[in-house]
């Protein structure tokens, strides 16, 4: 409803000449406004409705301040890289592993864990707020309300591979770790439609073998993280303790019986802490 009357509003300056009583205008007419008048919102007004959107859904759920507008896309995708440190013998012929996206744009990106818990105030509150995350998603804890995440895809929400049982992958034999990617990329095709590009190993911990089997399953990258989101912090990999252009954010779907707070308690502190380091958080899939 506020979102209609914002859109009225902008709207409004087409409908008061002729409510006033003034002669409209017939096209071509010196001062004419241009194709958003006659045709819709231009762009500028799209951005107004836009942001003034964003102000009523930020107060709605109680973030201190408005979240920053992500840049347009890059036309160019950044090359992606493993990071140092995290090769693994003949990287170069498996999927990249990286915990940052190269950019000079102040964006991070955030990514949501497992599924276990599965808050409808969550999905309602992103869908407002219109920010963008990207779920990995294990099929242990999904499986008993597969139409919850499908809400989340029809919002655009990407979902990705977080194997079907949680195990650690390191422990496991080649096949043991295909089984589990593979059949994790045969569950998310066959529930949600479309088979992941991305994959990001339980616990973060991964070995040739693991990187093998993900290429072997139709993996492209594994992107791991470099800050993770909690409902009272924020906790950061690198020694400054803060975040950098093309950070990746892990958080997990999470409930009061592992936080002391709900996921939009998280997303909250996520919000207060991005947005008072002037990043935006942007579309990971737009970047890769």
């Amino acid at each position: 409803m506020a979102l209609a009357a914002l859109l009225v509003a902008a709207l409004g300056t087409g409908c008061g000449a002729a409510e006033s009583g003034t002669p409209a205008k017939k096209p071509g007419q010196a001062g004419e406004a241009g194709p958003g008048a006659a045709g819709g919102l231009s762009s500028a007004e799209k951005a107004k409705a836009a942001q003034q959107a964003r102000i009523v859904a930020a107060k709605k759920w109680g973030l201190l301040k408005v979240p920053l507008a992500a840049p347009a896309a890059p036309k160019t995708k950044p090359e992606i890289t493993t990071r140092d440190g995290f090769e693994v013998e003949d990287q170069d012929e498996l999927p990249p592993v990286f915990t940052t996206v190269p950019t000079e744009d102040k964006v991070v990106f955030l990514t949501i864990d497992d599924g276990a818990e599965k808050d409808p105030e969550f999905i309602k509150m992103m869908k407002e707020l219109k920010i963008p995350y990207t779920a990995f998603l294990s099929d242990y804890l999904v499986q008993d309300n597969y139409p919850y995440f499908k809400e989340m895809q029809a919002a655009g929400v990407t979902l990705n591979n977080h194997t079907l049982n949680h195990r650690y992958m390191p422990a496991l034999s080649y096949d043991k770790q295909r089984e589990e990617i593979c059949g994790q990329q045969d569950t998310i095709q066959k529930q949600f439609g479309k088979r992941p590009a991305l994959f990001r190993p339980p616990y973060g911990n991964y070995n040739q073998d693991t990187l093998k089997a993900a290429k072997s399953c139709g993996i492209k990258a594994v992107p791991l993280w470099n800050a993770e989101a909690f409902t009272n912090r924020m906790d950061y990999r690198e020694w400054d303790r803060d975040l950098h252009p093309g950070d990746i954010i892990l958080t997990h779907f999470r409930g009061r019986e592992d936080w002391k707070g709900t996921m939009p308690d998280m997303i909250r502190q996520v919000m207060k802490t991005v947005t008072d380091k002037g990043y935006s958080v942007a579309r990971l899939e737009d970047y890769l």
